[in-house]
């Protein structure tokens, strides 16, 4: 894909997101490797609503800027991924209402944040890492990121909202989107005794469809 087309494709899946109610105001932050090892990033302060495909953060192979608004303030945890996981094409970031308040909960399982309700979030995401809170902005994010070592393609940052790695723009999305809809679920049917996956259907989803799982 070109890099005029990933421009544009950033800006349509984004408002796409915006316009589903899946983050609002000037929340939210998404970018994409470009054909020459480079990025594009959404600029700081930036609705998911109204990008300019033209303002992109744009940043070389070495990670300098090198046109367009400077970047969203959060772009250590979207290093963090690049750096740590060889097939990260693009990352994106949400403050999605329902996950934020999964998040809240108590009893949530840290390693596996979300439960196996279906098989769609475990073949996209894989388990998805609860983090503490931290200052939105804050380098240790992107330290705690790291700590994962790539093992992880998704994380969940408590009262914040999720963070999703994907091969393409597309993949990404598609999956921080499952993440939000099996948190919605997890919500309907809290405390309503709901069968979830056993552990042998969950093995089988794993082995039919190769999704990194375990540690």
């Amino acid at each position: 894909m070109n890099d005029n087309k990933l421009r544009d494709l950033i800006c349509d899946l984004a408002r796409s997101m915006f316009d589903r109610g899946l983050t609002g105001g000037s929340t939210g932050n998404i970018s994409a490797r470009t054909s020459d090892g480079g990025l594009f990033a959404s600029p700081t302060g930036t609705s998911f609503g109204r990008l300019d495909p033209a303002r992109l953060s744009h940043f070389d192979a070495t990670g300098r800027l090198i046109d367009g608004d400077p970047p969203t303030k959060e772009m250590p945890l979207h290093a963090a991924f690049y750096d740590t996981r060889s097939t990260a094409g693009a990352v994106v970031h949400l403050h999605s209402c329902h996950a934020v308040a999964f998040s809240m909960l108590p009893g949530v399982d840290e390693d596996n944040f979300l439960p196996p309700l279906t098989p769609y979030a475990i073949m996209q995401l894989g388990k998805v890492k609860l983090l503490p809170f931290f200052l939105p902005g804050d380098p240790a994010i992107g330290d705690a990121l790291r700590g994962l070592a790539g093992k992880r393609s998704a994380v969940m940052l408590a009262n914040h909202g999720p963070v999703v790695a994907g091969k393409s723009v597309e993949a990404a999305c598609n999956a921080i989107e499952e993440l939000e809809a099996t948190a919605r679920l997890a919500l309907l049917v809290r405390g309503l005794n709901a069968r979830v996956l056993t552990s042998n259907q969950i093995d089988k989803v794993v082995t039919k469809f190769d999704v990194e799982w375990g540690t």
